[in-house]
């Protein structure tokens, strides 16, 4: 239960005790419920994650830069320290942010992330705990990068569903399991927690058809899929009755080993890695003594399956609203057209189309 916090009008501010303890308040009310979306769903765990680092983000940030961290209460302050609440702000914003790019070397997507945890926490105060705080935080900027979507091509989709070379090798490697998941992954374009979480209630079989149903834990919407032989070979392996459908692992564990298996995929060419910070483009090295550059199954993760589902539905010429549906992405979903990316081999041949043309092309009349 969040301990009350007493506030008279002849407070301008509330110390970096209090700031913390009403920050704890919120990731409590994030988790048990108490704090919905504005659709009354849930806080999902990844937010409440990020918020969870937060704290730490700005704990660590007072004690290295012994910044004295507080919150004005801006219904109590006159015109002119509300001016100097505004520089307070500022100050803040610069400092803070500061230390995440120099002190820590973190990129545009992770500070984005926590300074949309720390706007969420100031709309709480607000809205929900009613106390004013101003709407000076809408001036923190939230940055954003655009990471590259890594998705398999269809020929590497099929050599590592069908190659008996490679699965061997798997075999060897322990590596059976990841290949498994990885490849059902690959089928029903699920987010890697949906994908872990599958159970027997997840599966329907009608007249020797078997179809995944799930709801999506992101977006609340139901997906329906008819599985192929390879996906119902891999449940058939590791389904029991009122248990998991897929190998009972971590996500951290299957991405850790899915770069393992990823190495023993044919042409696994070098591919530079490059992040953002404060939109400059910061390229990384896997040596940077030596200027070694990542390779593609560096770049490989969870999230590759899913893309290499879309992206396969997509270029082998299922209609998009199908694909959405199949996904759970809402119409016009940013995030599902920067899914649609089509193979290279697929621009490769439209490419050559296109010259073929110009090449034969011959003025008429």
């Amino acid at each position: 239960m969040a301990k009350k916090i007493n506030i008279t009008k002849k407070d301008k501010t509330l110390n970096k005790d209090q700031f913390f303890q009403l920050l704890e308040d919120f990731i409590n009310d994030s988790k048990t419920g108490k704090r919905t979306k504005k659709n009354g769903q849930r806080i999902q765990p990844a937010s409440i994650y990020h918020y969870h680092y937060l704290k730490l983000q700005l704990k660590d940030f007072c004690e290295n830069v012994k910044f004295e961290l507080k919150l004005y209460i801006d219904n109590n302050l006159p015109y002119n320290q509300k001016l100097t609440a505004k520089r307070y702000y500022n100050k803040f914003y610069q400092q803070f942010t500061n230390y995440l790019y120099i002190k820590k070397k973190y990129f545009d997507n992770y500070v984005g992330l926590l300074m949309n945890a720390l706007k969420a926490f100031f709309n709480y105060l607000n809205l929900e705990r009613h106390i004013s705080v101003g709407n000076y935080h809408k001036s923190f900027y939230s940055p954003k990068e655009e990471i590259p979507i890594i998705a398999l091509s269809v020929e590497q989709l099929n050599f590592i569903i069908y190659d008996e070379q490679f699965n061997q090798q798997l075999v060897e490697k322990n590596l059976v399991q990841i290949r498994d998941v990885f490849v059902f992954g690959c089928s029903v374009a699920l987010r890697i927690s949906d994908l872990l979480s599958l159970n027997f209630k997840n599966l329907v079989v009608m007249q020797g058809v078997h179809y995944l149903k799930v709801k999506s834990q992101k977006t609340n919407t139901y997906t329906s899929v008819k599985l192929p032989d390879f996906a119902v070979e891999v449940i058939k392996k590791y389904q029991k009755k009122d248990s998991r459908l897929l190998p009972n692992i971590t996500a951290q564990w299957f991405n850790k080993q899915l770069k393992i298996m990823a190495t023993l995929i044919p042409d696994n060419f070098e591919m530079v890695k490059i992040r953002e910070r404060r939109g400059k483009q910061i390229v990384l090295y896997r040596n940077v003594k030596n200027k070694t550059h990542f390779k593609l199954s560096d770049h490989i993760t969870s999230h590759t399956m899913r893309k290499t589902a879309i992206t396969t539905m997509l270029n082998l010429g299922m209609p998009e609203h199908i694909v959405r549906k199949i996904s759970g992405h809402a119409a016009n979903s940013r995030e599902f057209y920067r899914y649609v990316q089509m193979a290279q081999n697929v621009i490769d041949k439209e490419s050559d189309k296109v010259f073929e043309k110009v090449k034969s092309y011959k003025k008429q009349g």
